[in-house]
């Protein structure tokens, strides 16, 4: 057996996590950097570009023969990453390939033993829209440089963005997607728009037909001049309100950032009722609960002004979380950094299950009907979906 496909074989013994092949032998080689990612019982295969990334999952049984194929004669470093060790595979000019194993320390590296600057710490997470990458609409928003390199200014937003893509990637990637039909709901001039389209047809390789619906007609027009200049042709943007909105195909997926108040109930609504496979919800300023809060209980939680504000917004949200569960999808309600830096930093995202437990959706709607009861709640997604 080849002594660096051997190698490889002990690595995958080792049960590592994830696999990072870098350091490219020779300038013109196509792909720059791959990371292989453990996914259940296979592989989840990145192989990036200097612009774009392709993506294949492998069987556990060839992800070594995968991994060779893919490493020799083209790079010169293997770095995989257990729990607790490294196992580093480098590879000399001559071809000549040397393996040794680092322990991962435990214990955490004081500032006393090392000065560790924030920026080159977060540089080293492994971002989905990695610096180097030919992303226009960044680069317009002025999060990257011409060359793809972050602007130090502006490097919060670029982990905000990637926050947000990590949380569609971790339902894109769990499923073979070969097309998707979305709807963006208020997208308003952000360029995050453009973003998903990019993440969704130039890395995940997926054909897309995406439509973002907004109320301002400058913005729409500036929108629809930005998708042609980037040549991103299946993105178009339309003039409309989110409550009765005809989509024009069935969609796959709904987009809703910062819709105010009951607006986000509307765009809700609207997903459930085209079935969509998949949600993904920032609320923004909530009013209507904190309006009707009347606790027969829990006074306290009326009595000050700012936790009665808080309160009801979160109880916006868990209530539309449990309406969802109980119309049949496997909803979470995750922390999301808001692009303003709001303290409105909540993401709601909802998943079709294919068969929804009898017992999940009753107890899913005790909880609601009890919320409602106690507080004298009459949220407007209850009343369009449950009434």
């Amino acid at each position: 057996m080849r002594e660096l496909e051997q190698y490889f074989n002990l690595i995958i013994e080792a049960g590592v996590n994830k696999i990072i092949i870098s350091n490219p032998k020779y300038k013109a080689n196509e792909y720059k950097k791959i990371v292989v990612e453990k996914k259940n019982d296979d592989f989840h295969i990145s192989k990036y570009t200097q612009k774009q990334a392709f993506h294949e999952n492998v069987k556990n049984a060839e992800i070594s023969q995968r991994c060779f194929e893919l490493t020799d004669g083209f790079f010169r470093q293997i770095n995989g990453i257990a729990d607790n060790e490294e196992h580093i595979i480098l590879i000399s000019k001559k071809g000549k390939a040397d393996y040794k194993v680092k322990k991962i320390a435990s214990d955490k590296v004081t500032l006393s033993d090392k000065k560790i600057d924030d920026n080159d710490h977060n540089r080293k997470k492994n971002y989905i829209l990695e610096e180097g990458m030919n992303i226009e609409p960044l680069a317009d928003m002025g999060v990257f440089t011409a060359d793809g390199k972050v602007v130090k200014a502006k490097y919060d937003k670029y982990k905000q963005i990637n926050r947000f893509i990590e949380i569609l990637d971790d339902e894109i990637s769990a499923a073979d997607i070969k097309k998707l039909n979305v709807i963006d709901f208020g997208c308003g001039k952000s360029y995050l728009t453009f973003v998903v389209y990019y993440y969704l047809t130039q890395i995940r390789g997926i054909t897309v037909n995406m439509i973002g619906l907004d109320l301002k007609a400058d913005v729409i027009e500036k929108c629809n001049k930005a998708a042609k200049k980037y040549g991103y042709n299946n993105l178009h943007f339309e003039l409309g309100d989110i409550n009765g909105f005809k989509a024009p195909f069935d969609v796959d997926m709904v987009i809703t950032l910062h819709a105010c108040d009951t607006a986000t109930d509307y765009a809700l609504y609207n997903a459930v009722n085209w079935n969509s496979k998949m949600i993904f919800s920032v609320p923004c300023c909530q009013h209507e609960l904190n309006k009707q809060i009347k606790p027969e209980n829990l006074k306290l939680m009326s009595r000050y002004g700012i936790i009665k504000e808080r309160f009801s917004a979160l109880a916006t949200d868990a209530i539309r979380a449990n309406i969802l569960e109980y119309l049949g999808y496997k909803t979470q309600i995750l922390e999301f950094i808001d692009f303003d830096h709001t303290p409105k930093n909540l993401l709601i995202r909802a998943v079709k299950r294919s068969v929804m437990p009898r017992k999940r959706a009753e107890i899913a709607k005790k909880e609601i009907d009890d919320m409602i009861s106690e507080f004298e709640f009459e949220p407007t997604l209850y009343k369009l979906l449950m009434k």
